[in-house]
């Protein structure tokens, strides 16, 4: 009764917000129909548009913006539907996620995709629950996201997956005996990832965790040079990444740098340009996967300098773009099977539902996770501001 009692309190506090002016990502009701006139179905974007996730958030979100220009509608139970993207920014943060999530429920959307950054996908989940709206992940990997429940699925590899292939990947490249990891104090992603990642390294781990807000690596990476470590893991957001990688630059760091599936932006690989960091990632995508994706993604970037900006600056297609893009597939696939808008009817769905997208085929195991064994890593080829692609590692 409690959670109930919350969620109708959080949901009043939305619709008082909304009767003031309501926010401007997000179109008015307009009674079920668009210009066209056919009905509407929403789905809702719960992503961080600002905060330390917002890079990332943004860049997912332009993944869900092509796929929804390129396909504007849907086919439900025989009738054609106008998709309508709702969008609620969960700040990057845990205390603001619950009350996105709840603006969300409150704009009557059938199911919901996000959030980049798992910590305020698991914030907002309950909200989702207590609802019966199902959420699609895209790229948050902590397994304890979908553990434990019946609303929460997801589209990418897990956290556990993915440490090990970058286990294996340090093993296999640099006979990695002795590793250094990096994480921001209490960010379950980060911790999440570097305690998979001590737990199947076979050697010495050294961890280190700092306080959110650090602008100044100096310290942690002079200890890793001190330690003598053969990798660096840093699991971390884009802004600390860039600021890690910058001064690893400045530093001339010989020492290789890990990372998972956040510090695959442009934004990172530009703090490396013309530098001798070597840096390797773990991800989902790499361009050239679906020629055709890859074109018409650029070109829409190129002529779009909102979206262009919101990718960075530049048309390089990040990984978790390619994701947004099949999440928005997969929502249409569970809207038709469903045949219905109903969230209910869409969420009952959703466990039968199967996509081959750009980034691969796409199905769901009874936990509501994604069955993948592959991921790629790429390296930073610092001298044309590119990403190589190292190689592809599958884990059984």
């Amino acid at each position: 009764m409690k959670r109930v009692f919350a969620l109708a309190l959080t949901l009043v506090m939305v619709l008082s917000l909304a009767a003031c002016g309501g926010s401007s990502d997000t179109p008015a009701d307009d009674g079920g129909a668009s210009e066209s006139g056919d009905p509407v179905v929403r789905i809702g974007v719960f992503e961080p548009a600002t905060g330390d996730s917002g890079p990332g958030g943004k860049q997912e979100m332009l993944g869900m913006q092509y796929a929804n220009r390129e396909t504007p509608t849907v086919d439900i139970g025989g009738t054609t539907y106008t998709v309508e993207l709702v969008y609620a920014d969960n700040g990057s943060t845990t205390d603001k996620a619950p009350t996105a999530a709840a603006e969300l429920v409150s704009k009557d959307v059938s199911l919901v995709l996000g959030s980049y950054g798992s910590s305020v996908a698991m914030a907002g989940g309950p909200v989702f629950d207590e609802a019966g709206l199902a959420a699609i992940g895209v790229t948050c990997t902590n397994p304890q996201i979908t553990a434990g429940n019946d609303y929460y699925f997801r589209i990418c590899f897990l956290d556990n997956f993915q440490a090990q292939v970058l286990v294996n990947f340090a093993k296999d490249k640099f006979s990695a005996q002795k590793a250094y990891c990096l994480g921001e104090l209490g960010n379950e992603y980060d911790q999440g990832l570097i305690a998979f990642f001590e737990q199947n390294f076979d050697g010495e781990v050294i961890k280190d965790s700092f306080p959110t807000n650090t602008s100044d690596f100096s310290t942690y990476l002079t200890k890793a040079v001190a330690e003598d470590v053969d990798v660096i893991f840093c699991p971390v957001s884009i802004a600390y990444a860039t600021q890690i990688v910058k001064l690893a630059a400045s530093m001339d760091l010989d020492i290789p740098l890990l990372g998972s599936d956040t510090l695959d932006s442009n934004m990172v690989l530009e703090a490396a340009q013309g530098s001798n960091v070597q840096l390797y990632v773990s991800t989902f995508y790499q361009e050239g996967g679906s020629p055709e994706f890859d074109d018409g993604i650029k070109a829409w970037l190129n002529e779009d300098s909102t979206a262009m900006t919101n990718n960075g600056g530049n048309d390089t297609i990040a990984a978790v773009t390619a994701m947004g893009y099949d999440a928005y597939y997969v929502a249409l696939e569970a809207l038709k099977a469903a045949g219905s808008t109903d969230p209910g009817a869409v969420k009952a769905a959703l466990p039968g539902v199967t996509y081959d997208g750009v980034s691969g085929s796409i199905a769901f195991d009874e936990q509501g996770d994604a069955i993948r064994d592959t991921a790629y890593i790429k390296t930073a080829d610092t001298a044309n501001n590119a990403w190589a692609l190292e190689t592809v590692q599958t884990v059984e």
